[in-house]
C-alpha cells in the first residue's frame, strides 16, 4: 500500500481520488462557528500522552490545536517532518497533537516505545503523541467523537478516511477546519490560520 500511494501522490492521481479515499478539507465558516456552540468542550476531553500519563488538554487554551492521526508506515508518514517544522516556526500559538492508530491498512503495528523511537529517529519529533487509538468505529475514542460529530463539536460531521487527516481548534476550543491526508503540513491552507 506504501508503494502504491507514493506512485499515486508523484503521479498525480491522488488529487482526483481524494474525495472519495482520503477525504475532502472543510473550513468552517465565521458565521456557523458564531452561531453554535460545543455540547461539551474539547478540553474536557481524557487522553493519555504515549508515555500513558494524562494528557491535560486544558492547559493548551489561548492556543490553537492541530489534531493528526498519524501511522509509522504509511505513504503519508514522511509528514512528520513538516508537522515538526509547523511545530517549530509556530510554537508560540499552536499545539501539535498526534493520535498514533493502526486502524488504515495496519500501517501503525507498534507500541509506545516503538513509536517513540521511531518518530524521534527519523523525524526529530518534539511534538506531543498520544496513546495509540481508535479514532472510527465501536471503539472510537472520545477524542475523535468530539472531532466527527456534529452534535458534539456543534459545527460539523466528518469521518477519519485515512492516517494524516488533520483538525484544527481555535484558541477558544471550536472545531475551525479539517484538512485531508493530502494536505501538507505546512500548506498555505494550514498556516494561513496562523499567520
Amino acid at each position: 500500500m506504501r508503494k502504491l500511494t507514493k506512485r499515486l501522490l508523484a503521479s498525480g492521481i491522488i488529487a482526483s481520488m481524494t474525495g472519495c479515499f482520503f477525504g475532502v478539507s472543510k473550513t468552517i465558516d465565521k458565521q456557523t462557528m458564531k452561531d453554535s456552540k460545543p455540547k461539551s468542550s474539547i478540553y474536557d476531553v481524557a487522553i493519555n500522552k504515549l508515555d500513558g500519563t494524562p494528557l491535560n488538554l486544558s492547559d493548551y487554551k489561548g492556543k490553537k490545536l492541530l489534531i493528526v492521526n498519524t501511522a509509522s508506515e504509511c505513504g503519508f508518514t514522511p509528514q512528520y517532518e513538516d508537522l515538526q517544522k509547523l511545530n517549530d516556526a509556530y510554537q508560540d500559538k499552536l499545539i501539535i497533537i498526534g493520535t498514533p492508530c493502526n486502524q488504515f491498512g495496519g500501517q501503525e503495528p507498534g507500541d509506545a516505545s516503538t513509536i517513540q523511537s521511531f518518530c524521534t529517529k527519523n523525524f526529530g519529533v518534539t511534538f506531543t503523541l498520544t496513546e495509540k487509538l481508535d479514532v472510527k468505529g465501536g471503539n472510537q475514542h472520545e477524542l475523535y467523537e468530539w472531532l466527527t460529530k456534529k452534535s458534539i463539536n456543534g459545527v460539523l460531521d466528518s469521518e477519519v478516511k485515512w492516517n494524516f487527516n488533520k483538525y484544527l481548534i481555535s484558541e477558544e476550543g471550536m472545531l475551525i477546519a479539517y484538512f485531508a491526508s493530502t494536505t501538507s503540513p505546512m500548506s498555505n491552507d494550514i498556516t494561513k490560520f496562523l499567520d
